[in-house]
């Protein structure tokens, strides 16, 4: 049912308003588009590759990357200065101790660089010419070392085929045209930009197909002149910012107008400029929130790609807003800055988002990293231009060596963004550069934060280059122009087999023994004149009659909620605690235990089987008696045969109703101490014993425990130390209560091996007890069959990124791939986890069969957003429909969490609002599963399933007699025929003597 959805999904989005032709504010309609799109299918992973001729590039910049600042006759620029300034100023961050002097010293390695384009196989590189290396001063005369290196550069990479995308100014102005002028703060830089232009067009023209005039031209206006958090740091204000802004448009200008009257004919190149931007979402959808998002947008990218692209002057929300301080174009200047672009170059990414955006300018909304949104602002806004996008990515800690998987995912995010805007938006984008090539001086950030692709050790002498694991994943992506589909990522069809148990859990029924009218043995007379009220009699009772199932209106309403599910199986934990609140035999619940046996009975009666739990861990007392949580709780040996007391109990009790028991449900290894745990193995243990030896025999049930089994995968798939983290934090997980029972009756040698090495290494003291003989025998073997619970799945690495999400003690990294779906509490929908995990258990402990017993999420309460659950239900069965069709697992059965939000609010099928339960359309969704048995298709053979008969304990009397019913039955016919055959002929012989 998801497929074909998937496959309208393009043609829907295009429907919802493709951008033809825009205009100033037309981009304003982007936000209320994108709350309109269909979730979540919107926001799924989108496998497709880009259009033929798509270029993939990298880049980086002179300052950061290319070190020798005193070297082959380079003068000094504003960042050498700002980078070499005794004290920092307060609010700037200090650049480092050497600031850009050495960097990644590409200056003295040009071809290690282009190795590593050549190793990724890029079609672009995008780089920057040091205004200060070919003109020193910034003016003549010209360095001929400077010039050299260039050209170096530029006949390497034609060698290797690789396109040269240049910018000819990347925020390293000249220190002497600051110091001789102001920098771009005098109108007399524009012309001196185009002198510099001009030269480096004459030179390197005949190489080089794409020029930029210069990067983000906001940053150097507003922090570079106006608030002098950055070079050349000067504090003039906002006044000077606009000032500075209006002259480096100009600038601009008379360099495209230069190439395009006296060097394009011969060298056919484009010209643009690099123009970053952050994206902005509003607090709350209304008309004046998104207002001020469109502000936001005018008052930082629209402050120069409007007069460039539409009309050559600045936004009108500017305009009405700054009146007073904004410089204002001529006529003439404004025909003369209109349309000075050939294509819209856009950088987005860490640079600006987050960091170097004026807080004012958000007004008052909430920042986003959004790229397609903001692709589709472009797109509207100014007339749907061709867009490369020539600066992209985001950061990792400076720490953070080879394994970067945070950037591999943000990288995924930005570029399959990329691509659903082509594909989904018609939004006209041509070329992708990722930033940057290598390591280098991150600006104001200094060396805190890494954005390359290749690791550079700044320490090191020689500066090699490493290739991080991003390497691998952009040289793939590029190989294979994005992200085709692939086999296992399409839903597939077919049905499970004949006895699959398609179930629902609920943690604790609803319990509700209040006594039903009918066992009030009291006399009441009903005072119709007055009160209008039932008065008691008293000393008068009626004779009392014995307790019924139906007495007990919670279960029927119960039952009827899960006949409509159809489902074959419920799956529920007892009370322990409730049942014996003393935690022995001494006190027993009877009135608790005969509700228990109802409501069994009642789910026999209508052919669900119930699939029942003796403990599962709740957070008052973990669920145990008081006086066994008082002292010690699991600790405490004794509570190993409180336990198989409590387990002989419910056998002896339930087990006549019951045949699929749990002895444990999802004990969470997060909250046990490995005593604790060694406990709980042991009572597990005996309670399996006890039932194969005493029950098993008569009661023709099986037994095993459920562990809570979520799939964990490497962050970096191409890097060896994330596949051996992932390997011991499944052992801790699951392995840890797994292994002794499923595997060879002790604990994973992963897990010894990894505590006596922090024991002996770190001086921690955590000990893993050790089994007998005896009781690995007791252990080893104690199951019928896997059940597990599976919710989401997470990625670890080993390079220590977030402090928050990092665990010291198992040295792992919590990472998350933003490109997954993810719930209201920020679980990760990843429905092929679960397809790993199944065959993880297969190849770990044989051909066992598996129960998937718990598998749900969250969502909003809000009946409209259900679609994330209908959409998880969807593809986590049929991810198990892979396993069990295609890897062969033995799986036999499949749970869905939960029955209702009553007793897991936003977990149920059913939603619970003012003491109704209404089926929510996951549930309905569910329910049609369940009848076609999984997924058939046209060509899926028809399954003829023999009809299950309901099951009920009282008939047990009757199936075990069935020669002495049918003695009886056979008396009883010819008891009625003789009474026949004599009334009739006493009838005849009656008639004859009258």
């Amino acid at each position: 049912p998801a497929a074909p959805l998937l496959l309208l999904l393009p043609s829907l989005l295009l429907l919802l308003g493709r951008p033809l032709l825009g205009e100033p504010g037309q981009g304003a309609d982007t936000w209320s588009r994108f709350a309109r799109l269909p979730y979540p299918q919107d926001q799924l992973f989108l496998y497709d590759t880009f259009p033929d001729g798509f270029l993939w590039g990298a880049g980086s910049a002179a300052y950061q990357t290319e070190g020798g600042w005193r070297q082959g006759g380079k003068g000094p620029s504003v960042w050498d200065t700002f980078a070499h300034r005794p004290a920092t100023p307060p609010g700037s961050a200090p650049p480092g101790p050497a600031g850009g002097d050495v960097a990644s010293d590409s200056y003295n390695n040009l071809f290690r660089d282009a190795e590593g384009l050549r190793r990724l196989g890029v079609s672009h590189y995008r780089f920057s010419l040091a205004w200060a290396r070919l003109l020193p001063n910034g003016t003549a005369p010209l360095n001929p070392a400077g010039l050299a290196h260039y050209r170096r550069l530029l006949g390497r990479l034609r060698e290797l085929g690789i396109e040269p995308v240049v910018t000819l100014y990347h925020w390293d102005l000249p220190q002497g045209l600051q110091d001789a002028f102001g920098g771009w703060a005098s109108p007399v830089l524009p012309q001196l930009f185009c002198d510099y232009a001009e030269l480096c067009f004459r030179h390197f023209g005949g190489q080089v197909r794409y020029w930029l005039t210069m990067d983000n031209p906001y940053v150097v206006a507003w922090h570079g002149y106006g608030t002098g958090q950055l070079p050349p740091g000067v504090k003039g204000g906002p006044g000077l910012g606009y000032r500075v802004a209006h002259h480096l448009l100009q600038a601009h200008a008379k360099v495209w107008h230069l190439y395009n009257d006296h060097f394009r004919p011969t060298q056919r190149g484009k010209v643009s400029i690099a123009l970053s931007s952050h994206w902005i979402k509003p607090q709350r959808m209304s008309e004046k929130n998104i207002k001020e998002c469109q502000k936001s947008l005018d008052f930082v990218l629209g402050w120069f790609a409007k007069p460039i692209f539409i009309d050559g002057d600045y936004p009108e929300s500017m305009r009405s807003n700054l009146s007073s301080i904004l410089p204002e174009f001529s006529e003439v200047e404004k025909k003369y800055v209109k349309g000075t672009a050939d294509f819209f170059a856009l950088s987005f990414g860490a640079t600006l988002s987050f960091q170097l955006l004026d807080s004012h300018m958000k007004f008052q909304q909430l920042e986003s990293i959004s790229l397609r949104q903001l692709l589709y602002w472009i797109s509207s806004e100014y007339n749907n231009p061709q867009i490369f996008i020539v600066e992209n990515s985001w950061f990792v800690s400076g720490s953070t060596k080879r394994d970067d998987a945070k950037y591999i995912y943000y990288l995924k995010k930005f570029i399959m963004e990329t691509l659903k805007a082509i594909r989904y938006d018609g939004v006209n984008v041509f070329g992708y550069t990722v930033w940057s090539l290598l390591d280098g001086f991150e600006w104001h950030r200094g060396y805190s934060i890494r954005r390359g692709l290749f690791y550079v050790d700044f320490q090191s002498h020689d500066k090699k280059l490493m290739p991080k694991s991003s390497v691998l994943f952009y040289q793939k992506l590029i190989e294979k122009n994005g992200f085709p589909p692939l086999p296992e990522n399409q839903p597939i069809e077919g049905i499970f087999p004949c006895g699959f148990a398609w179930g629902i859990v609920d943690n604790y029924i609803q319990v509700d023994t209040t006594p039903a009218q009918f066992l009030d043995s009291n006399v009441y007379v009903w005072d119709v004149h007055q009160t209008k009220k039932l008065i008691k009699v008293d000393g008068v009772f009626t004779s009392k009659r014995k307790h019924h199932c139906v007495d007990f209106a919670a279960i029927r309403l119960q039952i009827s909620l899960l006949q409509a599910m159809h489902v074959t199986h419920f799956h529920f934990s007892l009370k322990w605690s409730l049942i014996l609140p003393l935690g022995n035999l001494s006190l027993i619940n009877h009135t608790l235990v005969h509700y228990y046996q109802c409501f069994a009975s009642e789910l026999l009666r209508v052919n669900i089987t119930p699939v029942v739990a003796l403990w599962q861990p709740m957070a008052e007392n973990q669920e145990l008696p008081v006086s066994l949580a008082k002292y010690g709780a699991w600790e405490n040996p004794e509570t190993v045969q409180a336990f198989a007391e409590y387990a002989k109990f419910c056998f002896t009790s339930l087990g006549d109703r019951v045949k699929f028991w749990i002895t444990m449900n999802e004990p969470s290894v997060k909250n046990l101490t490995y005593t604790a745990g060694h406990n709980l193995l042991k009572a597990h243990a005996k309670a399996w014993h006890l039932y194969d030896k005493e029950f098993r025999r008569s009661q023709k049930g099986k037994i095993s425990i459920a562990l809570q089994a979520d799939w964990v995968e490497p962050a970096c798939p191409f890097s060896r130390n994330d596949q051996q983290v992932a390997d011991r934090i499944l052992e801790f997980d699951i392995g840890w209560l797994a292994e002794p029972i499923f595997g060879n009756g002790d604990y994973p040698q992963v897990m010894r091996a990894w505590l006596h090495r922090r024991n002996s290494v770190d001086l921690y003291n955590f000990h893993l007890p050790y089994f007998s003989e005896d009781e690995k025998k007791l252990i080893q073997g104690s199951f019928d069959f896997f059940a597990l619970s599976h919710y989401t799945t997470t990625l670890v690495g080993w390079e220590k990124e977030d402090a928050l999400k990092y665990d010291h003690y198992l040295e792992v990294q919590m990472i998350n791939d933003i490109t997954w779906l993810h719930s209201p509490s920020r679980a990760a929908v990843v429905p092929w986890g679960l397809r790993k995990l199944l065959k993880w258990v297969k190849s770990k402990y044989g051909d066992v069969p598996i129960y998937v017993m718990a598998n749900g999420i969250d969502d909003d309460q809000n009946m409209g957003h259900d679609k994330l659950r209908v959409y998880y239900i969807q593809n986590y069965i049929n991810e198990a429909l892979k396993a069990y069709t295609l890897d062969n697992v033995n799986l036999q059965g499949y749970f869905v969490y939960s029955f209702n939000d009553k007793t897991a609010p936003k977990y149920g099928l059913y939603s619970y609002i003012a003491n109704r339960y209404e089926p929510k359309p996951s549930m309905k969704h569910y329910r049609e599963i369940i009848d076609n048995n999984g997924f058939p298709g046209p060509e899926t053979p028809e399954l003829i399933c023999p009809e299950e008969i309901a099951s009920c304990p009282e008939c047990h009397f009757f199936r075990t007699r069935k020669s002495l019913l049918a003695f009886i039955s056979f008396i009883f016919v010819a008891f009625i025929v003789t009474i026949f055959f004599i009334t009739y002929y006493s009838k005849r012989v009656e008639r004859r003597y009258k």
